[in-house]
C-alpha cells in the first residue's frame, strides 16, 4: 500500500424522499441559485417542478441553465459562467447525472477565476476557489456526486479532458434512488458499465499489499453483477436502483483506492473516442476495457486471474493462471454483452478512418496509464482490436 491522505468533505444525503433537504442545505450558501440540468427528463418526471418549488419556499432566486450535453461541452460551461457573473449567482445546484455535475463543477471554478475555464481544465491556470455547489443525482454512473473530478469536452479541438480540484467537491449530494427509476434501459446499462469500469481501473494497480482494497473492489463488482440483471428486468424496482446508486457513488468516492492508485488508461482512450465521435461513455468503456486487459495481459495476469476466480466464478482447476485470467476476461465481456452493452466500435458506426487521431488524443503527453505505460502505438493497437 502506498502512503496516502484521504479527505472527502461531501455531505451525502441518501434515501427515499430526501429532496426536501434542499430547504435546509441551500440557504447556507446564498439565495441566488443557478439550476443546472440536462435534456429535459427532470421536467417530464416532475423533479424539476419539485426542486424549483422547494427552492422558492426558502426564498431562492432561481436562474436556469438547461440542455447540458451527455458529454458536456466547453461552450455550455462558458454559458453557465456568463450567467453566474451577470446574475451574481451565489450557489450552483446540479440536478442530473455525471455530465450535469461535471459541467456545474467547471462553471463553479470558472466563475471566480480571471483565467478562461479551458486554461483551468488544461491545467494552465490554477484553481484558487469556486462557487459552492450541490447535487441532486438522477443517474447512477460516474460518482461525480461524491468526488472532485470533472470531464469536459472541447468539440472544436476534439479534446475530452479530465480535471479536478478540492474546491469543487459538492457541499452536499442528495441521492434518492427513486429519482433514477425513469432512466431508460440503455442509459442504465451504460451507468452499470461505468461503475464497474471505475472499480476495474482501481483494481489494476501496482501498489503492494492491498488485500482489503482488492476485497472492497471485488465486493462491489459482485454486488453489481448480482443486481444488474434483476434491475434490467424491473427498471422501476426501488431496492435494485438503491443498490446500484450506492455502488456508483462508492466506486469513485476515493474510498476503494486509498493507497492503491489505479491505471485510468482505458478511460483516457475512451475520452478520445467520444471526443471524436460523441458516443456514450459507458458504451465506449464496454468496448475498450476487455481489449485493454488482453493487451496488457503479461502484467495483468495475476490480478485478472484473481478477479476471474473471486468475482466471475472461474474454476481454476486444471488451468494455468493465464488460462484462468483469459476466461475471466471472456466472462466480463459476456456479462456486459448480456446486459446489451456494445462490444465493437463498429456498433457505433466507427471504422478505421480516424484511429490515428484518437490514438494521438489519448496520449498527448506521449504515454497513458499507470499500470502499464502505453504509447501511441499501443493505443492504436487496442483501438484496432476494438473495431
Amino acid at each position: 500500500m502506498e502512503s496516502f491522505v484521504f479527505h472527502n468533505p461531501v455531505k451525502l444525503i441518501f434515501g427515499r424522499d430526501t429532496l426536501p433537504a434542499l430547504k435546509q442545505e441551500v440557504p447556507k450558501y446564498g439565495k441566488k441559485v443557478l439550476l443546472v440540468y440536462g435534456g429535459g427528463s427532470i421536467k417530464r418526471n416532475g423533479i424539476h417542478e419539485r426542486t424549483v418549488s422547494l427552492l422558492r419556499e426558502v426564498g431562492a432566486e432561481v436562474t436556469e441553465l438547461a440542455s447540458v450535453e451527455p458529454n458536456p461541452r466547453l461552450e455550455t460551461v462558458r454559458k453557465g459562467i456568463a450567467l453566474c457573473r451577470s446574475e451574481n449567482i451565489e450557489f450552483i445546484l446540479a440536478v442530473g447525472g455525471g455530465s450535469v455535475i461535471d459541467a456545474a463543477k467547471a462553471i463553479a471554478a470558472g466563475s471566480v477565476q480571471e483565467a478562461d475555464v479551458w486554461d483551468i481544465i488544461t491545467r494552465k491556470a490554477e484553481v484558487k476557489g469556486a462557487l459552492p455547489l450541490g447535487v441532486v443525482l438522477t443517474l447512477a454512473a460516474t460518482g461525480s456526486e461524491m468526488n472532485s473530478g470533472s470531464v469536459i469536452t472541447n468539440w472544436e479541438t476534439k479534446e475530452k479532458l479530465a480535471w479536478g480540484s478540492p474546491h469543487v467537491y459538492p457541499k452536499f449530494s442528495i441521492l434518492d434512488p427513486a429519482h433514477t427509476s425513469s432512466v431508460p434501459r440503455d442509459h442504465t446499462v451504460y451507468g452499470i458499465v461505468d461503475i464497474m469500469s471505475h472499480v476495474l481501473e482501481h483494481y489494476f494497480s501496482k501498489a503492494p499489499n492491498v488485500p482489503y482494497n482488492e476485497r472492497m473492489c471485488e465486493g462491489l463488482l459482485t454486488t453489481v453483477i448480482e443486481t444488474a440483471p434483476k434491475l434490467l428486468e424491473d427498471l422501476e424496482n426501488y431496492e435494485y436502483r438503491e443498490t446500484i446508486m450506492f455502488c456508483g457513488t462508492m466506486a469513485l468516492s476515493g474510498v476503494l483506492n486509498q493507497g492503491m492508485p489505479g491505471d485510468w488508461g482505458t478511460h483516457r482512450i475512451e475520452h478520445a473516442v467520444s471526443a471524436v465521435y460523441d458516443i456514450p461513455h459507458g458504451g465506449g468503456l464496454a468496448i475498450l476495457f476487455p481489449n485493454w486487459i488482453r493487451y496488457v495481459m503479461d502484467e495483468a495476469e495475476p490480478k485478472m486471474a484473481q478477479l476471474a476466480v473471486r468475482v466471475f466464478g472461474v474454476d481454476p482447476e486444471g488451468k494455468t493462471r493465464r488460462q484462468t485470467a483469459e476466461e475471466g476476461v471472456d466472462r466480463l465481456r459476456e456479462f456486459w454483452s448480456s446486459l446489451g452493452a456494445p462490444s465493437r466500435l463498429a456498433d457505433y458506426g466507427i471504422d478505421d478512418s480516424r484511429l490515428e487521431l484518437m490514438a494521438e488524443k489519448s496520449a498527448p503527453g506521449g504515454t497513458v496509464g499507470r499500470f502499464r505505460r502505453l504509447n501511441k502505438e499501443d493505443v492504436l493497437n487496442i483501438l484496432k482490436m476494438s473495431l
